[in-house]
């Protein structure tokens, strides 16, 4: 059997600041951006790479929706990005301003920091040991 998980449903005030942050700001690249309705859009955004794995950008249509983008986790950090070059995109977080909530640090497993994207989700960037 092999099962995996494909996307991660992330809610968001705007498509298109979404789709311009996470392809300008994280180099992720667009892979598909279909209008279903007047108001919904199939928006997938993925890191540069082999990774299969995607966002699906949600926008939030409810109230109870719109109170959650930003904190789907609770405060915790809620997205976890690997890379193969920690130095290379720690730079290009820091040319694109995103802003930085934990300064690099090396831990047992590697070396990480914590940042926050336009709407405050938490994210780690590892680079694995």
């Amino acid at each position: 059997m092999n099962i995996n998980i494909k996307h991660i449903s992330l809610l968001v005030a705007d498509y298109d600041e979404a789709i311009e942050y996470y392809t300008q700001k994280l180099n992720f690249e667009l892979q598909e951006d279909t209008k279903l309705d007047e108001n919904k859009r199939w928006v997938l955004v993925k890191p540069k790479g082999t990774s299969n794995f995607s966002l699906l950008l949600a926008k939030a249509s409810t109230e109870e929706q719109k109170n959650r983008i930003g904190d789907q986790a609770g405060g915790r950090v809620f997205l976890f990005l690997n890379t193969d070059d920690f130095e290379r995109d720690y730079k290009i977080l820091l040319e694109n301003n995103v802003k930085i909530i934990r300064q690099p640090i090396k831990e047992q497993y590697g070396t990480v920091l914590v940042f926050a994207d336009l709407y405050g989700n938490l994210w780690d960037l590892i680079e694995p040991i």
